[in-house]
């Protein structure tokens, strides 16, 4: 495995190869099938609940000839897909889905489902507008819904005049495409706006209170770090600890200086994090973790890769920022301390914890990877190799002003260690639209697979919050 940015690894004097290493650890300690990290595949914490969203549709009974999109379509049927693939989605997303099969097709009788509405309002509402000829009942029910997030569905039944409705609306997204598979995404939007609000986020610190984060409705619930220390001196060298040190040192490329005690330290970390999340009711963890001569960073990288928030630096906006794109993306994002490269205008992301799923939880692909040491020249971190070339978004959400940035970009290269001395995982990003990239703003930022911008746009029309360009 060569860093891109460096020609060849032989000659940046990184230490010896994997197979040399493995050799020296013998195969006691890391041998058996890997199926025994059955954890690896864990399902991640879940909170308490589902979130409701209703399904209406409003048209005629029966689609005039000359009308949009007229006797030509057949309406009903299309009724039928949208709702199949609606509830695919939402049966895979646990969320409960209630369908009014039965049209709207008055401004009466949009008054009356939005007063049922504010008798029990959903988590989320989504109108289907399926007929040029009925656009005066989905704009009234925009204009009067109240609070509940709304999606306006539109599958080439709208001129531009139409498209109008709800685009200054709080909390409204009109979804205009004839991709029917769409309706997934906008199932997972709801999704995330619910589990914003019911996640709760272990933060190891300083204990405290617990706060909101608005206008998300997280909760940040703080310990004392010092409950890491006693949950680690409680966990024995077992089965699942070795099985998992097996699979990261197998798995590398290189191990690079951690030694046979500290993989097997990194593999309890990620026990202590999942026990603690348990104890305390939470679904994702943060930890004030700079310093510390046994980090966390493998345990993290294990967790995002379960599509279990792990944040850094117990700071909440990459936390927040993990959250919103495991459940919107469905990919976990790699959190990063920005440092511009005035040479190339480029920007340089490095931190010590990266997933290997970058391309999603329901994609087989694995970054490569190096096992590396941390800051403290201790413990056990990676490496990781982004693929040169490919597209990234950068992202981050803001805890206090309830906003978020976005941009995107591709991957240039991978910035090998030494001769620099930045973190282990550094991605260099050519960023598009950025005249300098010394203006990017936020810390912390995610970086993300893919081009994500229009999706995390759409999810901040919906959540109600200001979107922003990255510089």
């Amino acid at each position: 495995m060569e860093h891109s940015s460096c020609g060849s690894c032989a000659g940046c004097g990184l230490g010896i190869p994997r197979r040399g290493f493995l050799g020296s650890i013998g195969a006691a300690a890391l041998a058996g099938p890997l199926a025994r990290a059955s954890s690896l595949l864990a399902a991640p914490s879940k909170p308490a609940g589902r979130p409701r969203v209703e399904v209406v549709f409003v048209r005629p009974e029966k689609e005039p000839i000359v009308s949009w999109p007229g006797g030509n379509a057949d309406v009903p049927g299309q009724q039928a897909l949208f709702t199949r693939t609606m509830r695919e989605a939402a049966a895979e997303l646990n969320m409960d889905l209630a369908v009014r099969d039965e049209p709207i097709k008055t401004v009466e009788e949009a008054g009356a489902l939005l007063a049922r509405l504010r008798q029990s309002p959903p988590d989320g509402l989504l109108v289907g507008a399926m007929s040029l000829m009925t656009w005066k009942p989905v704009e009234e029910i925009v204009a009067k819904r109240g609070d509940i997030p709304t999606i306006v569905y539109s599958h080439l039944t709208g001129f531009t005049s139409q498209m109008q409705c709800g685009r200054n609306t709080p909390k409204t997204f009109l979804a205009a495409t004839p991709d029917v598979k769409w309706l997934s995404c906008g199932m997972r939007m709801f999704n995330t706006l619910w589990r914003a609000k019911n996640t709760r986020i272990l933060v190891l610190s300083k204990a405290g209170p617990d706060s909101i984060i608005a206008p998300w409705g997280t909760t940040w619930h703080p310990i004392d770090k010092v409950r890491f220390e006693q949950a680690f001196r409680e966990v024995q060298d077992s089965d699942e600890v070795r099985s998992i040190a097996n699979f990261y040192a197998q798995g590398a490329d290189r191990i690079v200086e951690p030694t046979r005690q500290e993989i097997l330290d990194a593999a309890k970390n990620y026990i202590v994090c999942r026990r603690l999340m348990d104890a305390e009711k939470c679904q994702g963890i943060s930890i004030a973790c700079l310093g510390w001569t046994n980090p966390v960073c493998l345990s993290f990288s294990k967790l995002l890769d379960e599509g279990i928030v792990a944040g850094c630096e117990a700071d909440p906006n990459p936390a927040l920022s993990q959250l919103l794109a495991i459940n919107l993306l469905n990919k976990p994002g790699f959190i990063q301390d920005p440092s511009p490269n005035t040479v190339n205008n480029t920007l340089i992301g490095s931190h010590c914890t990266s997933a290997l799923r970058l391309e999603g939880f329901s994609s087989s692909y694995r970054a490569p990877y190096w096992l590396r040491s941390y800051h403290t020249r201790t413990g056990a971190s990676l490496e990781v190799m982004w693929p040169v070339g490919r597209q990234v978004t950068v992202f981050e959400a803001f805890a206090k002003t309830g906003s978020m940035i976005v941009g995107t970009g591709r991957v240039r290269g991978n910035i090998p260690q030494p001769p620099s001395g930045c973190c282990r995982t550094a991605v260099e990003i050519e960023l598009d639209n950025v005249a300098d990239t010394r203006d990017v703003k936020g810390f912390h930022q995610l970086f993300l697979m893919g081009h994500e911008e229009r999706t995390i746009r759409a999810f901040g029309q919906l959540a109600g919050v200001p979107v922003d360009r990255l510089a």
